[in-house]
């Protein structure tokens, strides 16, 4: 799907852009593509399983895989990072904050390969993250915003893209679908720091925010961050 132009949606289970397996409605993230003059940026990789799937619907929109030169995670749950060791062999450099990149060079617990009855396979990522570094990627800068809770390594990505403010919010924010929140079974959830992480990211404005499962808020997404704030507020003291 085209959010904006050069903007675009290439996988995710729950809008039927993807699938591992009949029936699977969380198996596959959501992952982002934006293109640049200079080459292709990606956000998130699924599952690993469905690569060629979203390598398939990259190609629809014109988007060559051979063009991606980066990777950037938003955290790593097998669902969203799962894919990562696939683009590393195809010379893409995978980025994310520490607390992702330990937890994928392992594959352990963290990247909840349990839930999915799958393997993580490890992989290293090539450039470590911090929060409130701004990169200039392909000539874009992407502002990183770490947001810990629903993983220690949650990760939002901030650019400006068409006069629009985007942010990749991974799974902060829970699709309208299914609750307000990233799933709690990851073995590094906590529901402190998680209030603490959306007590900031509710004061962020922006035009468009892409989640990691779901629909696109395509209209003032911070009013969903205050909801979902307000929701942590009641439920988690």
């Amino acid at each position: 799907m085209q959010i904006l132009k050069n903007l675009f949606q290439v996988s995710g289970d729950l809008n039927g852009l993807t699938f591992d397996q009949p029936g699977a409605l969380w198996n596959d993230g959501n992952a982002y593509v934006l293109k640049t003059p200079q080459g292709l940026i990606l956000f998130d990789c699924g599952c690993g399983e469905t690569i060629e799937q979203l390598f398939d619907n990259m190609r629809y929109w014109g988007l060559a895989p051979e063009e991606i030169q980066y990777c950037l995670l938003t955290h790593a749950h097998l669902d969203h990072a799962g894919g990562a060791h696939i683009l590393k062999k195809r010379g893409v450099k995978i980025m994310a904050v520490a607390e992702t990149a330990e937890a994928i060079a392992t594959g352990d617990e963290r990247c909840c390969g349990y839930l999915y009855h799958k393997t993580f396979q490890p992989v290293m990522v090539d450039q470590v993250l911090v929060d409130k570094q701004r990169r200039n990627l392909l000539g874009i800068e992407i502002e990183v915003m770490h947001l810990p809770g629903h993983s220690m390594g949650c990760t939002a990505y901030l650019f400006t893209w068409e006069q629009k403010r985007v942010v990749i919010s991974g799974d902060v924010i829970g699709t309208l679908l299914s609750g307000d929140f990233g799933w709690s079974g990851s073995i590094d959830f906590d529901k402190k720091i998680y209030t603490a992480s959306l007590r900031r990211f509710a004061k962020i404005e922006t035009d468009i925010m892409l989640p990691g499962h779901g629909m696109v808020y395509f209209h003032k997404p911070r009013r969903r961050v205050e909801e979902v704030l307000n929701a942590a507020l009641m439920q988690w003291r």
